[in-house]
Formats: C-alpha cells, sequence, structure tokens
C-alpha cells in the first residue's frame, strides 16, 4: 500500500437552486481538511491517525485499608498536582528571564525577589499541606522539571541552601533528592492517577 497526503476538499453546502445575489457569498463556504491516505486497488482512501488512548481497569483492593489508602493517594494528587505545575511554570521563565540579565549580580538579586515572591505565596497554601503532600510535591517536581528538588535548588540557589534545605527536609523524615519512577510501586500508581486527572476521568 502506498501512502501519500492528499487535501480534501469538502464542500457539504446545499445549493438551492433559485439561491439570490443577497445569499451568494455565505452559500460558498467551503471547509478544507488534510488527511493522509491510502491507495488500495486503486481507491483513494481517507486515513486519520487516532491518538493513543491508555484504559485502565478499575483497581480492586483486598482490604478496605489499601482502598482507604489509594484514595488518599488520590486525593493528594489531585491537590498537589497542580502546584508542581506551577512550580515547573515559574521555574522556567525565571531561567529564561536570567538569561536577559547582563551579570551575575542581576541574577541573584533575581534569584532572591522570586524566591521572597514564592515564599509569600505559597507558604500559606504549604503551612495546610501533610508531610505525605510534601513528599509527593517533591517527587512530582521531579516528574514535571526532570530533576530533583535538591538540584534545582543547588542551580538556582546555590550548593548551600540546597544542603542546608535537604537536612531540614530530613528532620521531617523527607528528602530533596527523592526521584520518581513511574514504573515502580506508588509511583506507577501515581502515574496513572495523573493520567485520569488529564483526561478529565476523575
Amino acid at each position: 500500500m502506498k501512502r501519500i497526503i492528499t487535501i480534501l476538499l469538502a464542500a457539504i453546502l446545499a445549493f438551492p437552486a433559485a439561491a439570490t445575489a443577497e445569499n451568494a457569498d455565505s452559500l460558498k463556504q467551503q471547509r478544507i481538511i488534510y488527511a493522509l491516505s491510502t491507495v488500495y486497488k486503486g481507491d483513494t482512501i481517507p486515513t486519520f491517525e487516532l491518538y493513543e488512548v491508555t484504559i485502565y481497569a478499575p483497581r480492586t483492593f483486598s482490604t478496605k485499608r489499601k482502598q482507604k489508602q489509594y484514595d488518599k493517594l488520590t486525593r493528594n494528587v489531585i491537590k498537589m498536582y497542580p502546584i508542581s505545575q506551577e512550580i515547573k511554570a515559574i521555574l522556567v521563565e525565571t531561567y529564561l528571564y536570567m538569561q536577559t540579565l547582563p551579570d551575575d549580580e542581576a541574577r541573584q538579586k533575581h534569584i532572591e525577589d522570586v524566591e521572597e515572591g514564592v515564599w509569600e505565596q505559597y507558604y500559606p497554601v504549604m503551612r495546610r499541606c501533610t508531610l505525605a503532600q510534601g513528599k509527593l510535591l517533591i517527587k512530582l517536581i521531579d516528574r514535571e522539571c526532570n530533576q530533583t528538588s535538591y538540584e534545582l535548588i543547588n542551580a538556582f540557589a546555590g550548593r548551600f541552601k540546597a544542603t542546608f534545605y535537604q537536612a531540614f527536609a530530613a528532620l521531617f523524615g523527607a528528602s530533596l533528592k527523592k526521584e520518581y519512577d513511574p514504573t515502580d510501586g506508588e509511583d506507577e500508581m501515581i502515574e496513572e492517577i495523573i493520567y485520569l486527572i488529564e483526561n478529565d476521568m476523575i
């Protein structure tokens, strides 16, 4: 079979026999549809690429306790996933803007301003978060940015602050160096929940 790119012109308009000059322009509208096509036994057949669809079977749990744990994880992901996306946007914007600054002094000043702004905006939110939600956010940041929270702080604010915040997190049993693995254990469930969120399925 041979695939070629064709332009399908769809002029699906019913032209009345007695069309007046007044409405002639509106009757001549056309829709242009671009599609791949396949030539099969002399016939040209339009073909359309379908998006990949992942279907997750409903999860079943052996105990009510495990069901409650999954429901809690789902609630936490719904709450923390948007925050991780906001943090990613801030980091990208900060990085791009820093490339326009003339020297290290100006860049350091901008980082301090961003840090202060992030603190004011997110401290009230994070105060209401549980330890489990904080640990989840650390993993989601790694998922969104392809770098751990420790690496990001080290890159933007320096090793001293990265080490300080890592030691502070360790006091609560957390680690800024925690990585996200969507193919293993709880992270696999998180990936499934995120997929369901992004496709408006929960």
